[in-house]
């Protein structure tokens, strides 16, 4: 039976960060840690036919947007024509060493039935499928906002790079890029005091030591320095923001 997500029930939620989960070592973490993150959560599964084009893909959007706040979770699942059949330790070797993966991969769990992991039912409840809300196959996509409203579902056949629009979108909101470029200036300060954007670090580097070992490559990441206000930030900022904005045109 699929280790099962714990703490929360899907009923009593009412934003994915209610939820905690465990990684593929077994270690609870809960997904408020991805508070103002894009995520991509997906199903997997190591011997599917459409695993090689996913992983691949996954590849790539993560490279590509994990600096401007993409995060993607995949949770192996053994449901669909028993694909996902090792233990975890079996499964992170494989993602790791086979398909290269550096986005977190965490433990197994059922997405139907009577032992449906507790995010997933949430999932399923906030965007349902096409004939039913059921999961029909590996590889099934749910897009959740930065904050942690679940905004699209996608089929097992749509291949992520399809998506990559609707991912970009949600990056370069430009009411999110605008509250925090002008709160390290004087004009926002009153509303955004320095030590809530300290606190907020997170949503403008990559998400640090709470990740340590749940993807395959571990860098180490230097913290923004958010004394303010300070006209080097804003600098930053535009940098970080502003510039791919131009780049997508």
């Amino acid at each position: 039976m699929a280790a099962q997500q714990q703490d929360s029930s899907s009923s009593s939620s009412s934003s994915i960060y209610d939820f905690t989960v465990k990684d593929i070592k077994g270690t609870d973490v809960s997904l408020g840690e991805y508070k103002g993150k894009v995520l991509l959560i997906v199903n997997v599964a190591s011997k599917c036919g459409l695993t090689q084009s996913n992983y691949k893909e996954l590849n790539v959007l993560y490279q590509k947007y994990k600096d401007q706040g993409l995060e993607i979770l995949a949770f192996p699942c053994n449901q669909f024509g028993g694909q996902e059949p090792g233990s975890n330790e079996q499964i992170q070797e494989t993602v790791c060493t086979i398909f290269k993966a550096e986005f977190p991969v965490f433990d197994k769990v059922d997405v139907n039935g009577k032992n449906t992991a507790p995010l997933y039912n949430f999932l399923k409840a906030e965007k349902g499928g096409f004939l039913g809300d059921g999961i029909k196959w590996n590889f099934t996509k749910f897009l959740v906002n930065r904050q942690g409203k679940v905004v699209e579902r996608y089929a097992p056949t749509t291949s992520p790079l399809k998506i990559e629009k609707d991912i970009t979108n949600l990056l370069t909101n430009f009411l999110f890029i605008a509250i925090w470029f002008f709160s390290t200036s004087n004009i926002l300060v009153p509303l955004f005091p320095c030590a809530a954007i300290r606190e907020s670090e997170s949503l403008l580097t990559p998400v640090k030591s709470q990740q340590q070992g749940r993807g395959c490559v571990i860098s180490n990441m230097i913290p923004l320095n958010m004394n303010c206000p300070n006209i080097s930030n804003n600098v930053l900022l535009f940098a970080v923001f502003f510039l791919p904005l131009v780049a997508l045109d």
